[in-house]
């Protein structure tokens, strides 16, 4: 218990936090009680309705769909997927040809099945992806995780024997990364005994394990500090899988870092900008991205800008090494994705939250660019790219267009179509507009609208909100199939505000809403909703507002500041106690973005906003819908449960939901994602389409 928050707390706050503080307890008796009698009550109240298995059955069927894109990965021995369905609940890593990816039924060949493995070893795995050694790309890093958690453990698999290696790497469960130096080598940093984790809940200490030591073999080779957010392996490799450096990253903060790179004997700190990072070789350039402004060697570059050092000048000295400009964002840009071929640099960028491509090449001392043919007014993501020739493959989606999956081949420069989704909803009555709200501070917030071609202006119309405003975090446009088929089916419209802390226009965008200025993000928010309601197009009375994670921090201030504005909150795995989340799971890692509640001064602007505090009696509150998940080792259940609690205390009606067996994404498992949709969209569409005004239940859970 936090002694000093509890003080600190206002209206009482510090009888409850006394109260409440077995909630705190992730997987205690009594917590995990509390959490099933809330999740009957819950359960019964939603499920009951006759609407309620229909959604959830359409959306299971939209999640386990066979006619979905299959993402995938080049490798030299073909593409991989991990892929999910009715079959394969938990997944199953599988690779096919080129040749027969291009067909309508690629014939796909299993390597491991994660569903089998859970069952012969009675365990609930989660994959958490494959780092495998380049340039084959047999030996590979597999990670799983216990029910979603971020904690994971790492073993080494073949996939020629599509076995677990006897006797290989095996790191036991942990807060961990791990990274190949060569067949015989990998980094590893992770709890290596009492004091060498921060108190974010990550590693500071890298060691080098070779193949055949126990762990307490492992030689130290980087240290960072206990008051860092984390450190960790880097190896700098190219296209042909050489190995060109051998470093470490110390993660200062969740946006600051240091790297230190061997150069002989020696161990060198790079001069780079707190946020840059490097981002891969090619044509014999080493790139590096940086968030900020920097200057080096007398030539200014501009945040968010890609610059390009020669190789082998920086590996004598990279210090010494003079960097040249790439690319630069013009105004109202900012770049999305990077990714390398053999030959050629990918890059997409976002304009005006609309997304275009170009490859990019270092010829003759220069760099030139030519841009990839792909639809305007749409999101473009790089899918794949294969650095052992110039192949790529780029998805590209809009709010009603179905996901589409272009190859694009670098040496000819022709790109096509070669996968489509099946449309999953009619959106033939819908329209998607793009407005801007003005914020308190003057600032233009723009926002999509999707929502009925003929829809009435008379503020009728159900709405669901969605937003995130953090980590420099974009909201683009895509197509959501079950949103479509529970939500916009219906004639209801769904809003996504691109706000002030996220990335849509660049590092600033995110930066002008961090700290001391958070409360930016929680205005823009409600700007965006107040200017639904001038426009007509919704009113408070049919207004939802939906996020998750620091989107459900969002959604908490947003309901905390202005409850009049809203009849529906849903609140997924959210930040809630901003007094005390450093001291949650991995809170202590966002201090970056949010400040530090035990200096003063940074105190009293978190507890201006934040939601558990400001629940106050005297005050109704939409009734909102609570999502948390237990075994979440990011956001600690304990603020969505301790939300719940105070809420039933103030005799406030709200609805709480528990994955009891889930992580911090329910993605994980598409039966409890179809749950959790199909219990959101029921409850949004008695809240603003019924307009369901729940009755007060003062001490009715508890």
């Amino acid at each position: 218990m936090n002694a000093q928050s509890n003080q600190a707390a206002p209206n009482g706050a510090a009888a409850e936090d006394y109260e409440f503080s077995y909630l705190d307890e992730i997987e205690g008796a009594r917590a995990l009680a509390w959490a099933r009698a809330e999740n009957e009550r819950t359960l019964g109240a939603l499920t009951s309705d006759p609407r309620y298995q229909q959604m959830h059955d359409r959306a299971l069927q939209i999640l386990q769909a066979r006619d979905r894109i299959p993402s995938v990965s080049f490798r030299p021995d073909g593409l991989h997927n991990f892929w999910q369905d009715e079959n394969h609940v938990r997944g199953i890593w599988r690779r096919t040809t080129m040749e027969s990816y291009r067909t309508a039924t690629p014939q796909w060949e299993t390597i491991l099945d994660i569903d089998a493995l859970s069952a012969a070893e009675n365990a609930n795995w989660v994959y958490r992806g494959a780092q495998c050694l380049p340039p084959e790309e047999t030996r590979c890093l597999v990670t799983l995780s216990d029910g979603g958690r971020d904690a994971v453990e790492i073993r080494e698999f073949d996939t020629t024997t599509k076995q677990f290696v006897p006797g290989g790497f095996r790191l036991p469960v942990g807060k961990q990364s791990a990274t190949w130096v060569d067949r015989d080598t990998i980094l590893v940093a992770r709890e290596w005994g009492p004091g060498t984790m921060t108190a974010s809940g990550y590693p500071f200490v890298v060691k080098q394990l070779r193949r055949g030591q126990s762990l307490d073999q492992a030689e130290e080779v980087y240290r960072g500090t206990a008051q860092d957010v984390q450190a960790g392996p880097v190896v700098l490799r190219d296209a042909a899988g050489r190995v060109h450096a051998i470093g470490f990253r110390r993660g200062v903060d969740f946006f600051n870092g240091e790297y230190h790179v061997r150069v002989g004997d020696r161990l060198v700190k790079l001069n780079l900008p707190p946020k840059a990072n490097p981002a891969g070789i090619v044509d014999g350039r080493l790139l590096v991205h940086s968030d900020e402004a920097w200057e080096s060697h007398g030539t200014r570059f501009p945040a968010d800008a890609i610059v390009s050092y020669d190789l082998d000048e920086w590996k004598r000295d990279p210090n010494a090494a003079r960097p040249s400009l790439v690319w630069a964002p013009a105004d109202r840009q900012t770049l999305s994705g990077l990714a390398i071929t053999r030959d050629s640099l990918l890059v997409t960028v976002l304009d005006n939250v609309r997304g275009r491509a170009v490859a990019m090449n270092f010829d003759d001392g220069r760099w030139t660019s030519r841009p990839i043919a792909l639809p305007a007014n749409a999101t473009i993501g790089i899918a794949a790219a294969d650095d052992q020739s110039d192949q790529a493959m780029f998805s590209v989606a809009d709010y009603l267009t179905p996901n589409t999956l272009w190859h694009y081949d670098g040496a000819s420069g022709r790109i096509e179509t070669i996968k489509t989704t099946p449309a999953r909803f009619n959106s033939a009555n819908h329209i998607v507009e793009q407005h801007e709200a003005v914020s308190r501070d003057g600032t233009r917030v723009p926002y999509f609208v999707v929502r009925p071609r003929n829809m009435p202006m008379d503020g009728s119309t159900p709405t669901l909100l969605y937003g995130y405003g953090g980590f420099q975090v974009s909201q683009v446009p895509s197509y959501s199939g079950t949103m479509g088929a529970l939500w916009l089916e219906q004639g209801n419209a769904y809003v996504v505000a691109n706000l002030r802390g996220g990335g849509e226009f660049g590092p600033e965008w995110h930066q002008t809403a961090q700290g001391a200025n958070k409360q930016r993000t929680w205005d823009d928010y409600i700007a965006v909703a107040e200017d639904l309601i001038r426009r007509r197009i919704t009113s408070p009375r049919h207004l939802g507002v939906v996020g998750g994670s620091q989107g459900g921090l969002l959604v908490g201030t947003a309901i905390t500041q202005r409850p009049e504005l809203f009849n529906a909150a849903i609140v997924q795995v959210p930040l809630f106690d901003m007094l005390r989340y450093h001291t949650m799971s991995a809170g202590a890692s966002w201090i970056g973005e949010y400040g530090d509640p035990r200096i003063p001064e940074q105190r009293a602007w978190i507890e201006a906003y934040s939601p558990y505090q400001r629940l106050q009696p005297g005050v109704t509150y939409p009734t909102p819908f609570i999502l948390t998940s237990t075994k979440d080792d990011r956001v600690h259940p304990g603020h969505g449960r301790r939300a719940a609690a105070r809420l039933n205390q103030l005799g406030q009606p709200y609805y709480y939901y528990e994955n009891i067996d889930g992580g911090h994404s329910a993605a994980a498992n598409l039966r409890e994602s179809a749950r959790r949709i199909a219990l959101e969209y029921i409850y949004a569409t008695k809240r603003l389409v019924d307009d369901e005004e729940a009755p007060r239940r003062s001490g009715e859970r508890g």
